[in-house]
């Protein structure tokens, strides 16, 4: 029941979330008179934000006997402050909004994750994978349904008042989690125990792959640059982009099913390669049918990433630290966004498209192969272990 309900949870926010989101950029410089170089201070100093604060509340995550509260506390701040983005009459208040907005958002992520990871037991996978599929069918509903109330003749300020009822829904569903506490009497062994817990070897050198792999996953706003460059109209990229959404919902719950009964690395890998074909693709495409294909094949490389990943997370992390290396996780991936983003940026305006998004498959190509012999190396050293503790026949 504690997985359905932050499934539920992640599909309501999303919902406000993505009501809001498209329309920002359009309110921030024809309303507010903001130019792109503001909007780009504010998604930066927002994504840091969130990221700093998923290591920070993961750690403290470990350190209490529930992570429920924090959970609550984030979604709460974040669905209470988003609306209020409709008031704004100057860049810097929609700044300051969007700022806690993405505080809740730090706080209640790795304190969630590990929550689900205690729950899930040995299906990780498919919780993780339902999460998932939830958040993403809240991506795909919330700009639709912000578009038909923009075709109803509503304002955007309107629009942004109405978000508020998503995140109230968001807020019910987290406080109706029943979490027992990992404590008796107000301690708790494993709070006691994560500042001494390692995190240990094959959990760093993971999350220094994955931080690789990162630094070449950009926006996908880059993908719909692409999209517009290749003959794709205005009005179709948002319809574009909820396919994209939808190919999310199927595939993250499919592979969320698959991280139970295959090699999780293996899984992830595979995904990781699907994301280097799609960028190799999308960079030698020359028809815009070419880019609704491509971005169809792309959710197969969300679903095989985002819900293993956490599997795989959940396999390596000692108990008593879930919420620190969910927290370590989640502000590698974060913070890489930054100069992923210049370093694809810088490559497109320098030598063009087709070469930034190859230099992205580069670096997923690159990573896959660092992953593969890691979980090798994984492999032997459990072997080698256990024949070490296997006791030998005396003669």
């Amino acid at each position: 029941m504690t997985v359905i309900l932050l499934g539920m949870t992640s599909l309501f926010t999303d919902i406000g979330t993505e009501m809001i989101f498209p329309l920002l950029p359009v309110f921030l410089v024809e309303t507010l008179g903001a130019g792109p170089t503001y909007l780009g201070l504010v998604e930066g100093a927002a994504n840091t934000v969130a990221s700093v604060l998923k290591l920070v509340s993961g750690l403290l995550s470990d350190l209490v006997t529930r992570r429920k509260p924090l959970v609550l506390f984030g979604y709460g701040v974040a669905s209470l402050a988003r609306p209020f983005i409709a008031l704004a009459t100057r860049p810097w208040h929609a700044l300051a909004v969007r700022l806690v907005d993405r505080v809740g958002k730090g706080v209640r992520s790795s304190p969630r994750d590990a929550l689900i990871a205690d729950v899930a037991g040995d299906r990780a996978g498919r919780a993780f994978g339902f999460h998932q599929a939830m958040d993403n069918v809240g991506a795909v509903v919330g700009p639709l349904l912000a578009t038909l109330l923009i075709a109803a003749k509503m304002s955007m300020r309107q629009v942004f008042w109405i978000a508020i009822i998503p995140g109230f829904l968001a807020t019910a569903c987290v406080a109706f989690v029943r979490e027992t506490p990992r404590a008796q009497g107000g301690t708790s062994s494993s709070a006691a125990t994560a500042p001494r817990a390692n995190l240990g070897r094959p959990l760093g050198l993971y999350l220094v792959i994955v931080g690789l792999f990162s630094l070449g996953n950009s926006s996908d706003a880059f993908l719909l640059l692409r999209a517009r460059a290749l003959g794709l109209s205005a009005a179709t990229l948002p319809i574009l982009w909820s396919t994209l959404n939808l190919s999310k919902v199927v595939f993250a719950y499919f592979g969320g099913n698959l991280a139970d009964v295959h090699s999780r690395p293996r899984l992830v890998a595979s995904g990781w390669l699907v994301y280097a074909a799609v960028y190799v693709g999308l960079g030698a495409a020359s028809s815009p049918w070419h880019v609704w294909g491509l971005f169809a094949i792309y959710g197969i490389f969300y679903g095989l990433t985002e819900p293993v990943e956490k599997a795989l997370l959940t396999d390596l992390a000692p108990a008593a630290a879930r919420g620190r290396a969910f927290g370590a996780y989640n502000f590698i991936v974060g913070i890489a966004s930054m100069p992923a983003g210049l370093i694809t940026g810088w490559l497109w305006n320098r030598w063009g498209a087709t070469v930034a998004l190859d230099a992205a498959a580069g670096f997923a190509a690159v990573a896959c192969l660092f992953l593969l012999a890691w979980d090798a190396w994984r492999a032997r050293s459990a072997r080698i272990g256990a024949n070490m503790h296997t006791p030998r026949k005396e003669s």
